[in-house]
């Protein structure tokens, strides 16, 4: 999937592509016509950078309710020839999870829209998982028929069946089946739900991993013929080198990081800043000076993992280093650091927001550590970052590192907050929206009532407006 292209953030296209809570407030006031064509470029186009990681089909299926928005272009996408030739669930995925919301709000329409593309769509397996949650049974026996005919007769056939019905993520539709009175369904399913069991079976008995009584000489071998391979092994071969290194291997181990194949460096690099080796640091330092791309990335890795007091005073040396090392370090001193390092990690945000963008990998760990540490002359920065970074769930960490650093994130930011997509975001809100805005009181209310509501983010609703609570 190419990487979506994400409208500025001061257009309704790109609030809404962004997940924030102003999206659905300005698609309200705007013409609907506008707001529904921003919408369903959205839903048909989707703008996540990590669909398996940031929320958006309640937040699009809310608004679509509000809007009494049709559903005539999502089923043009879901049917267009394309669906044929890109099977990838990229394309459809998050058009699916809408209506399934959709669907469980009482949506007539979404309901037989999934069930039409379960029957015949590409991406069948994911409609199926939607129904599964919000069809009755009769909905889903008569799906059984035109599902088991995507797999033919014959061994390929059911062994792909197999397959499906072992990977599905929603088993109630299969359980169904094999209970149909059709004998023809029934024992297909059956047939293939044992055929998945013994699969399993079948995989725990062959581990093709480490085994009891490998040497460290063997991890390493291990971890070696895995990056050969294209696999970077170096963070579990680490795991099995804790379990079978002992005191006497020490100076191997250390040999290995310093001069040691790449794979070999890598997982003793790993296990001597896991155990905060004093040794680790200094090696950690070679390997980012010496070492080959995979060495460097791993030594940066293991330094952030280190926690103690040795390797926060080495962060506040190497944190002016222009390199990933000085980037770890400045993240090292957000998680770690003290009082003292405020300005340092000040410093490290504002060049990775200035050098990097406000989609910066890095600003998760330094948006974070810049609410632990109280930065209060960080908000500028943090609410550019709040307005303009794609990924939802980063504006959520900045959202929360304003109410440690902005005292004007009660009446502002806040309030938006509870229409955002993620549901930590909207947890956030209710616990710190100001009440005094009379869509705070209304919008509260609106997400204590909804069924499709989180249940983090009801009790926190229910802190304010419950019967024990300030009055508001």
């Amino acid at each position: 999937m190419f990487d979506p292209v994400i409208a500025p953030s001061g257009t309704l296209l790109g609030l809404l592509q962004r997940g924030r809570g102003d999206g659905t407030l300005h698609a309200l006031t705007a013409p609907r016509d506008e707001a529904l064509a921003a919408l369903n470029h959205c839903v048909l186009r989707d703008p996540r950078h990590d669909w398996q990681l940031e929320n958006r089909s309640l937040y699009y299926a809310r608004l679509f309710l509000d809007l009494n928005g049709e559903l005539d272009t999502v089923e043009a996408h879901l049917f267009d020839a394309e669906d044929v030739l890109d099977s990838e669930e990229c394309r459809t995925g998050l058009a699916l999870a809408v209506l399934g919301h959709l669907a469980s709000y009482g949506r007539r329409d979404a309901l037989e829209l999934l069930r039409r593309y379960a029957a015949h769509g590409a991406n069948w397996a994911w409609a199926l998982d939607e129904l599964a949650l919000r069809d009755d049974d009769a909905g889903l026996r008569a799906l059984a028929a035109p599902v088991l005919a995507r797999f033919p007769a014959g061994p390929e056939g059911e062994a792909e069946l197999a397959v499906a019905v072992r990977d599905a993520f929603e088993p109630r539709p299969w359980r169904l089946w094999a209970e149909d009175p059709r004998e023809s369904i029934a024992a297909r399913v059956r047939a293939a739900q044992e055929t998945g069991c013994f699969d399993r079976w079948q995989r725990q008995m062959r581990p093709s991993g480490p085994r009891p009584g490998w040497s460290v000489r063997a991890v390493f071998d291990w971890a070696q013929q895995g990056l050969e391979r294209g696999a970077a092994l170096h963070v579990p071969a680490a795991r099995c080198l804790a379990a079978v290194a002992g005191p006497e291997d020490r100076s191997e181990i250390l040999t290995a990081a310093a001069s040691g194949t790449d794979g070999a460096r890598c997982t003793a690099l790993r296990y001597l800043a896991d155990g905060d080796d004093p040794r680790a640091l200094d090696l950690i330092e070679s390997g980012v000076a010496t070492g080959p791309g995979a060495v460097a990335d791993a030594a940066v890795d293991a330094f952030e993992r280190m926690r103690g007091a040795a390797a926060v005073e080495r962060a506040r040396r190497w944190v002016h280093r222009p390199d990933p090392l000085g980037a770890a370090a400045g993240r090292v001193l957000a998680c770690h650091g003290g009082p003292q390092d405020r300005e340092l990690v000040l410093a490290a945000l504002r060049e990775a927001v200035r050098g990097e963008g406000p989609d910066a990998p890095t600003l998760w760990t330094l948006v974070d550590g810049t609410g632990r540490l109280g930065i209060a002359c960080a908000a500028p920065v943090l609410r550019h970052v709040y307005r303009e970074t794609a990924s939802s769930h980063l504006r959520g960490r900045a959202a929360r590192a304003l109410t440690a650093t902005d005292p004007s994130f009660a009446t502002g930011f806040a309030i938006e907050c509870l229409w955002d997509c993620e549901e930590t975001t909207r947890e956030l809100a209710a616990r710190h929206a100001e009440t005094g805005d009379a869509r705070v009181v209304e919008r509260l209310r609106r997400l204590a009532a909804d069924p499709a509501e989180e249940a983090e983010v009801q009790t926190a609703v229910r802190s304010r407006i419950g019967p024990d609570a300030p009055a508001v």
